[in-house]
Protein backbone atom coordinates (compact mmCIF):
# COMPACT_ATOMS: atom_id res chain seq x y z
CA UNK A 1 0.00 0.00 0.00
CA UNK A 2 1.60 3.61 -1.11
CA UNK A 3 2.41 6.00 1.76
CA UNK A 4 0.76 9.30 2.19
CA UNK A 5 0.41 11.69 4.92
CA UNK A 6 -1.96 14.44 4.74
CA UNK A 7 -1.36 17.88 6.39
CA UNK A 8 -3.31 20.61 7.64
CA UNK A 9 -2.06 24.05 9.07
CA UNK A 10 -3.92 26.49 11.03
CA UNK A 11 -2.54 30.10 11.47
CA UNK A 12 -3.06 33.43 10.60
CA UNK A 13 -2.33 35.92 7.61
CA UNK A 14 1.58 37.05 8.37
CA UNK A 15 2.79 33.96 10.30
CA UNK A 16 3.80 31.58 7.48
CA UNK A 17 1.58 29.28 7.24
CA UNK A 18 1.75 29.04 3.60
CA UNK A 19 5.33 29.05 3.71
CA UNK A 20 5.84 26.18 5.64
CA UNK A 21 3.33 23.82 3.75
CA UNK A 22 5.88 24.86 0.64
CA UNK A 23 8.95 24.03 2.58
CA UNK A 24 7.88 21.00 4.41
CA UNK A 25 6.75 19.99 0.38
CA UNK A 26 10.27 20.78 -0.58
CA UNK A 27 12.29 19.07 2.09
CA UNK A 28 9.98 16.11 1.33
CA UNK A 29 10.87 16.24 -2.32
CA UNK A 30 14.54 16.69 -1.67
CA UNK A 31 14.23 13.46 -0.02
CA UNK A 32 12.87 11.99 -3.00
CA UNK A 33 9.22 11.39 -1.92
CA UNK A 34 6.18 13.44 -3.96
CA UNK A 35 4.79 16.32 -2.64
CA UNK A 36 1.96 18.98 -2.83
CA UNK A 37 1.33 22.40 -0.84
CA UNK A 38 -1.43 24.80 -1.56
CA UNK A 39 -3.29 27.35 0.50
CA UNK A 40 -6.84 28.04 1.39
CA UNK A 41 -7.35 31.67 1.71
CA UNK A 42 -10.94 33.47 3.50
CA UNK A 43 -10.20 37.01 3.93
CA UNK A 44 -6.89 37.66 2.66
CA UNK A 45 -5.69 39.72 5.20
CA UNK A 46 -3.12 39.90 8.10
CA UNK A 47 -4.39 38.33 11.31
CA UNK A 48 -7.07 36.69 9.22
CA UNK A 49 -7.73 32.49 10.03
CA UNK A 50 -5.52 30.77 7.18
CA UNK A 51 -5.02 26.99 6.52
CA UNK A 52 -2.48 25.40 4.32
CA UNK A 53 -2.38 21.91 2.88
CA UNK A 54 0.68 19.58 2.42
CA UNK A 55 0.45 15.90 0.91
CA UNK A 56 3.50 13.89 0.95
CA UNK A 57 3.70 10.25 -0.49
CA UNK A 58 6.14 7.65 -2.16
CA UNK A 59 3.68 7.64 -5.53
CA UNK A 60 2.74 10.06 -7.63
CA UNK A 61 -0.30 12.29 -6.07
CA UNK A 62 -3.48 12.62 -8.14
CA UNK A 63 -5.57 14.32 -5.73
CA UNK A 64 -6.36 17.99 -6.41
CA UNK A 65 -8.65 18.76 -3.00
CA UNK A 66 -8.26 20.61 -0.17
CA UNK A 67 -7.38 18.18 2.90
CA UNK A 68 -10.18 16.65 4.87
CA UNK A 69 -9.10 13.87 6.88
CA UNK A 70 -5.65 15.06 7.93
CA UNK A 71 -3.44 12.52 9.63
CA UNK A 72 -1.82 15.76 10.82
CA UNK A 73 -2.60 18.84 12.04
CA UNK A 74 0.18 21.67 12.66
CA UNK A 75 -1.37 24.88 14.71
CA UNK A 76 0.73 28.11 14.47
CA UNK A 77 -1.35 30.54 16.50
CA UNK A 78 -2.95 28.76 20.04
CA UNK A 79 -5.69 31.44 20.04
CA UNK A 80 -7.33 29.65 16.85
CA UNK A 81 -8.67 26.63 19.27
CA UNK A 82 -10.98 28.85 20.44
CA UNK A 83 -12.35 29.98 17.02
CA UNK A 84 -12.45 26.79 14.50
CA UNK A 85 -12.38 22.94 15.95
CA UNK A 86 -8.78 22.48 14.49
CA UNK A 87 -9.29 18.96 14.89
CA UNK A 88 -11.88 18.82 12.68
CA UNK A 89 -11.82 14.87 10.61
CA UNK A 90 -8.33 14.69 11.43
CA UNK A 91 -7.91 10.79 11.32
CA UNK A 92 -7.90 8.38 14.01
CA UNK A 93 -4.28 8.13 15.43
CA UNK A 94 -3.75 11.33 14.31
CA UNK A 95 -1.07 14.14 15.34
CA UNK A 96 -1.09 17.66 16.76
CA UNK A 97 1.58 20.17 16.90
CA UNK A 98 0.56 23.12 18.43
CA UNK A 99 2.51 26.44 18.90
CA UNK A 100 1.97 26.95 22.87
CA UNK A 101 3.42 27.56 26.14
CA UNK A 102 2.13 24.82 27.89
CA UNK A 103 2.73 21.12 27.82
CA UNK A 104 1.51 18.46 26.07
CA UNK A 105 -0.89 16.99 29.38
CA UNK A 106 -2.29 20.42 29.96
CA UNK A 107 -2.79 21.78 25.86
CA UNK A 108 -4.98 17.99 25.91
CA UNK A 109 -7.40 19.57 27.97
CA UNK A 110 -8.29 22.04 24.29
CA UNK A 111 -7.54 19.94 22.08
CA UNK A 112 -7.76 16.25 21.74
CA UNK A 113 -5.55 14.04 19.81
CA UNK A 114 -3.98 10.76 19.85
CA UNK A 115 -0.55 11.85 20.01
CA UNK A 116 0.02 16.11 20.86
CA UNK A 117 3.13 17.96 20.54
CA UNK A 118 3.50 21.28 21.88
CA UNK A 119 6.45 23.51 21.33
CA UNK A 120 6.55 27.31 22.47
CA UNK A 121 7.74 28.38 18.42
CA UNK A 122 6.79 31.89 19.19
CA UNK A 123 9.34 32.32 21.73
CA UNK A 124 11.83 30.21 19.76
CA UNK A 125 11.31 32.65 16.95
CA UNK A 126 11.37 35.93 18.91
CA UNK A 127 15.17 34.49 20.72
CA UNK A 128 16.62 33.67 17.44
CA UNK A 129 14.71 35.50 14.84
CA UNK A 130 13.85 38.61 16.65
CA UNK A 131 10.32 38.63 15.26
CA UNK A 132 7.46 36.00 15.87
CA UNK A 133 7.36 34.31 12.97
CA UNK A 134 7.04 30.82 14.27
CA UNK A 135 6.42 29.10 10.46
CA UNK A 136 10.35 27.75 10.42
CA UNK A 137 10.57 26.73 14.20
CA UNK A 138 7.06 25.12 14.15
CA UNK A 139 9.15 22.38 11.12
CA UNK A 140 11.72 21.66 13.26
CA UNK A 141 8.93 20.60 15.96
CA UNK A 142 7.35 18.52 12.91
CA UNK A 143 10.28 16.89 11.50
CA UNK A 144 11.36 15.41 15.08
CA UNK A 145 7.81 14.39 16.25
CA UNK A 146 6.51 13.21 12.76
CA UNK A 147 9.84 11.40 11.24
CA UNK A 148 8.13 11.71 7.59
CA UNK A 149 10.67 14.15 6.84
CA UNK A 150 14.39 15.01 8.67
CA UNK A 151 15.43 17.90 10.02
CA UNK A 152 18.49 18.58 7.41
CA UNK A 153 16.00 17.89 5.01
CA UNK A 154 14.26 21.00 6.35
CA UNK A 155 17.07 23.16 7.11
CA UNK A 156 18.26 22.56 3.30
CA UNK A 157 14.66 23.94 2.46
CA UNK A 158 15.07 26.57 4.36
CA UNK A 159 18.12 28.11 3.57
CA UNK A 160 17.66 27.76 0.15
CA UNK A 161 14.55 29.57 0.41
CA UNK A 162 16.03 32.32 2.82
CA UNK A 163 19.84 33.05 1.25
CA UNK A 164 22.18 34.48 4.11
CA UNK A 165 21.95 35.39 7.61
CA UNK A 166 18.56 35.38 7.30
CA UNK A 167 18.21 31.45 6.40
CA UNK A 168 20.78 30.28 9.15
CA UNK A 169 18.84 31.79 11.60
CA UNK A 170 15.88 30.21 10.61
CA UNK A 171 17.51 27.29 10.66
CA UNK A 172 18.66 27.21 14.08
CA UNK A 173 14.83 28.08 14.73
CA UNK A 174 14.04 25.30 13.28
CA UNK A 175 16.74 22.90 14.86
CA UNK A 176 15.81 24.12 18.40
CA UNK A 177 12.35 23.28 18.06
CA UNK A 178 13.07 20.06 16.94
CA UNK A 179 14.92 19.91 20.78
CA UNK A 180 12.28 21.56 22.70
CA UNK A 181 9.43 19.92 21.02
CA UNK A 182 7.16 17.68 24.02
CA UNK A 183 5.09 15.01 22.78
CA UNK A 184 2.33 13.30 25.05
CA UNK A 185 3.72 9.46 25.69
Amino acid sequence: MPFLKEIRFHGRGGQGSVTAAELIAVSAINEGKYAQAFPSFGAERRGAPVKAFVRISDEEINLREQVYSPDIVIVLDFTLIDVIDVTEGLKDEGTVILNTKNSPQEASKLVTSDKLATVDATKIALEELGVAITNTSILGAFAKVTGIIGIDSVVEAIKERFPGSIGEKNAQAARRASKEVKVTS
